[in-house]
């Protein structure tokens, strides 16, 4: 009796740290793909929020060093979250941020806890 139910306990406590908790967003009041494909006529918008994605993308290299991104440009940046935009119009780019961190390290798998 006693293995079934050491299984079981170890089956809830794997299973409850398997899943990841959301990933907070710190960034603009509106990160939507919408806003997003706004900044397109506003230049000086467009420079901060590429600026935004590319802070996301240094504090990535530095939890994961292991797992780095290459340097990339600014259009590199504004190419990929337009695709995502594109793709994903309901969403928002800080998430494009987070897939690219998943693309451009090598390891393209969802960030997770």
């Amino acid at each position: 009796m006693r293995k079934p139910l050491i299984f079981v306990m170890f089956f809830l406590a794997v299973s409850s740290s398997a899943s990841a908790a959301p990933v907070k967003m710190v960034g603009f009041d509106d990160m939507t793909c919408g806003a997003w494909k706004a900044s397109k006529g506003d230049p000086e918008q467009r420079r901060m929020f590429v600026a935004w994605v590319r802070g996301v993308l240094t504090g990535h290299n530095y939890a994961r060093q292991s797992q780095q991104v290459s340097a990339v440009s600014n259009s590199t940046v504004e190419n990929f979250v337009d695709r995502y935009c594109t793709e994903m119009p309901q969403g928002d780019f800080g998430e494009a941020a987070l897939r690219m961190t998943d693309r451009f390290s090598g390891r393209n798998e969802a960030i997770a806890k």
